[in-house]
């Protein structure tokens, strides 16, 4: 390291501990200095094509999005490229650094590349066409797969990332511009006529004739997994949520009535999905005749707790953008239904059983699964028991009848301060593996430590709020 580079590096760190010294007070230099050093690192020695993934391991000789990841491969899915990206926005916002609009277009960029021509994103993007991630890109630069998919938001986070770049360059930037038009045209002609969506598409979805939901009249325990469920009507990992944010953010950004019709068309969907009693709540994907339906073999028809929620929040969050009512009339009913399917640790089952109500989970034996509704034992490659957030829903259920505005909240000194002084000296926010259930599901062992591209963007869209807040 040189003079002048080590003389700068002691510049900036005295000017991070001095911050965060007088009273515990950070100031917004000293946060502002923070946000440079870990900038600086993540871009530099983590960046690969100007995308990144989940995990790096503190040598840098590993990267993990699903599994290992190449030198040429980098994550869409959340909490991957389009996360980070954002967070160079947030930064760029509180700062206007033009170093940080620099890292955003550098993401956009990669996301662009691994643009489908079907128009949306899968899970990863590889940059090498021999790779074992690539797909069908619009660039014409890859070959395989042409599925755009809305599982676990990838579709939706890609779409909101570049939708808020396209703001912040006031549109100037035709790729991007031409990229994010055609992104959300695919995503409403996925749209089917009655406001749901598929988990991925190609193309236009078909219509079908409407329904009523309904409880299965046949044995659905021997069902099985339908084939293509990929294409049915899809609440799973909270497309709902995910979607609905994506067209709100779409509406308040471009003047096309286009995503209003469709944000109300989806809550059409979300109020005729909700099942009769005596389970008035949400599945996790349903036949064309609005029966719930099997997935994957470990994910049957049933009522399903994580998307109940996230469901509810995105009626919420509908009423809000469009002033209808009817988007909250199904909500009382769903919340005093989850209040009494609670198990006794205040978490919630992932899975009810239609009708009974049973918590209902599965034992795995190699590649088959069982019904059970024992919850010892439980497979570990997916989480059979979900949070409950019924307070804070409730909460915003109340303010939306009373009709009050939610109040925006100061960044905590404490957090500032613990966010500004775990920071090495090389700019790394380090994390350490206690056994805890990762995206991606790394094999970490415990006390292992490892670099977040969450841990990251999380730290930094902190301080560029505490950095806006104090200006």
């Amino acid at each position: 390291m040189s003079r002048r580079s080590l003389a700068r590096l002691i510049a900036v760190l005295l000017s991070i501990n001095l911050a965060a010294s007088a009273c515990g007070q950070v100031s917004v230099s000293g946060a502002t200095a923070a946000m440079e050093r870990a900038s600086t690192y993540f871009t530099e020695r983590l960046s690969r094509h100007g995308g990144y993934v989940y995990f790096y391991s503190l040598d840098l000789s590993k990267r993990f999005g699903e599994g290992s990841a190449s030198e040429d491969q980098i994550w869409v899915q959340p909490p991957g490229t389009p996360t980070v990206g954002n967070a160079f926005l947030d930064a760029f916002g509180a700062t206007q650094d033009s170093r940080y609009l620099k890292a955003a277009k550098e993401a956009a960029d990669a996301l662009l590349y691994g643009q489908l021509k079907s128009g949306g994103w899968r899970n990863a993007i590889d940059f090498d066409p021999t790779g074992t991630q690539v797909d069908e890109y619009r660039n014409g630069k890859g070959h395989g797969k042409n599925y755009s998919t809305l599982d676990d938001g990838i579709t939706q986070a890609a779409l909101q990332f570049l939708i808020r770049l396209d703001e912040t360059l006031r549109f100037q930037d035709a790729n991007l511009h031409a990229a994010v038009g055609l992104g959300l045209d695919s995503l409403l002609s996925a749209q089917y006529p009655n406001g749901a969506f598929p988990q991925v598409w190609q193309g236009p979805s078909e219509p079908h004739p409407p329904q009523s939901t309904a409880y299965p009249t046949y044995d659905w325990r021997t069902e099985g997994r339908v084939k293509q469920y990929w294409l049915l009507y899809t609440l799973n990992d909270n497309v709902a949520g995910n979607v609905v944010a994506t067209l709100r953010l779409a509406m308040a950004t471009y003047d096309d009535p286009r995503y209003q019709r469709a944000l109300a068309a989806l809550g059409d969907f979300l109020i005729a999905a909700q099942m009769p009693q005596p389970q008035p709540a949400w599945a996790q994907q349903y036949r064309f005749d609005m029966i719930p339906a099997w997935a994957r073999k470990f994910e049957p028809p049933a009522i399903a707790s994580s998307e109940s929620q996230d469901v509810i929040a995105a009626l919420m969050t509908i009423y809000e953008a469009t002033g209808q009512s009817r988007y909250l009339e199904p909500i009382p009913a769903a919340l005093e239904y989850l209040s009494h399917s609670l198990l006794p640790s205040g978490e919630f089952a992932r899975y009810y059983e239609l009708q009974s109500n049973r918590p209902l989970y599965m034992q795995r034996d190699g590649d088959n699964y069982q019904l059970t509704y024992d919850d010892r034992d439980l497979p570990k490659h997916y989480g059979w028991k979900i949070e409950s957030h019924l307070t804070s829903l409730t909460e915003r259920y109340r303010s939306l009848q009373t009709a009050q505005a939610s109040q925006s909240t100061a960044v905590p000194q404490e957090q500032v301060q613990q966010i500004v002084e775990s920071l090495d000296s090389q700019g790394r926010w380090i994390s350490t593996y206690d056994g805890q259930r990762l995206v991606g599901q790394p094999k970490f062992a415990i006390g292992q430590q490892y670099l977040s591209s969450e841990v990251f963007s999380r730290n930094l869209s902190v301080l560029a709020d505490y950095v806006k807040q104090n200006r």
